[in-house]
């Protein structure tokens, strides 16, 4: 085996992983609470890769630079802000507008309610006066250079920037989700809407924050692929449904409604799928992610670090 080659399918797969687990923390985090799969969370990183594309371009032509520029250093940290504020807005409004309404509704209900929305998203984003259906390239953000290397692999400036931002906002979800008095009621609405509402949390309110926070992490994940890989596809792509189904995958694997285990799902998966490619057959790179689904389901049904969960009848 050649060290170069695995050092390389390493950082990819760290930095797709990275990516995986920030999308797959939204899922898990808003199936916590409200125990339903918020199926337009995928939505919402195609989204920020676009605002995030848009706000570049604004911001980009303010400046005067050419296409072929590398914007300064603050370009980037203002367009990721300005994408997670935005999105995170758009998950609140959906959270009261789509899915408040049906808080006391079968589930059944509340899924085509997702479903529906999903769509609206992806068709709203279509249009022509919106983001359009021709695929673009984000404006230059980071510089490509090469920092150091280790043996023959270089490490880029880009790869640490954004192996570096996904670390940094899961570490700082931990801490929100442990640490503080905001993450002790998610936890306890997670435990039991009705008896936290009882003990004085304030039900409405966490839930519409979680949304929030979940839909802000999918804008972020949204901004480091838009820089990662440039060219951002139609909103309607089939590669963004993808996406979103193996973030999705990256949840249940770690226990879906556990955050670290969606952290944990999402580096998983991004090693398994760029290891796979490389060393197995690349044709077969989504069959490994799904194949691995299948084999956790059936050996662990509540996920690698999830406990399965027993209701009386």
């Amino acid at each position: 085996m050649d060290i170069n080659t695995f050092l390389q399918t390493f950082k990819d797969g760290l930095t797709i992983g990275s990516l995986y687990a920030l999308i797959a923390l939204g899922y898990t985090m808003v199936y916590g609470i409200l125990k339903f799969i918020n199926f337009a969370h995928s939505d919402i990183v195609v989204l920020g890769a676009w605002l995030s594309l848009v706000i570049a371009g604004v911001l980009v032509k303010a400046l005067g630079l050419a296409a072929d520029q590398v914007a300064p250093w603050w370009v980037g940290p203002i367009v990721l802000l300005c994408a997670m504020i935005v999105c995170g807005t758009i998950g609140f409004t959906i959270e009261r507008l789509a899915y408040k309404p049906l808080r006391s509704a079968p589930r059944l209900n509340v899924l085509i309610t997702a479903i529906g929305v999903s769509l609206f998203l992806q068709n709203t984003g279509q249009l022509q006066f919106v983001f359009g259906t021709r695929p673009q390239r984000i404006p230059h953000l980071l510089t490509d250079q090469i920092l150091f290397k280790i043996g023959s692999m270089p490490v880029r400036l880009l790869d640490l920037v954004v192996i570096g931002t996904a670390v940094v906002l899961m570490i700082g979800l931990e801490w929100l989700v442990f640490h503080t008095k905001l993450g002790r009621a998610m936890r306890a609405v997670s435990f039991d809407v009705r008896t936290a509402g009882l003990m004085g949390i304030p039900v409405d309110r966490v839930i519409s924050i979680t949304f929030v926070i979940g839909s802000s992490l999918a804008a972020a994940g949204g901004f480091l692929w838009a820089v990662t890989y440039e060219s951002i596809k139609q909103p309607a792509d089939t590669s963004w449904v993808l996406l979103g189904l193996k973030a999705f995958v990256a949840a249940v694997v770690g226990g879906i409604g556990n955050v670290r285990g969606a952290m944990f799902g999402g580096l998983a998966i991004g090693m398994l799928e760029v290891f796979g490619q490389q060393y197995i057959n690349p044709a077969l790179k989504d069959v490994y992610v799904f194949a691995a689904l299948i084999i956790v389901l059936l050996v662990k049904p509540g996920g690698v670090l999830g406990k399965a969960t027993v209701e009386k009848v």
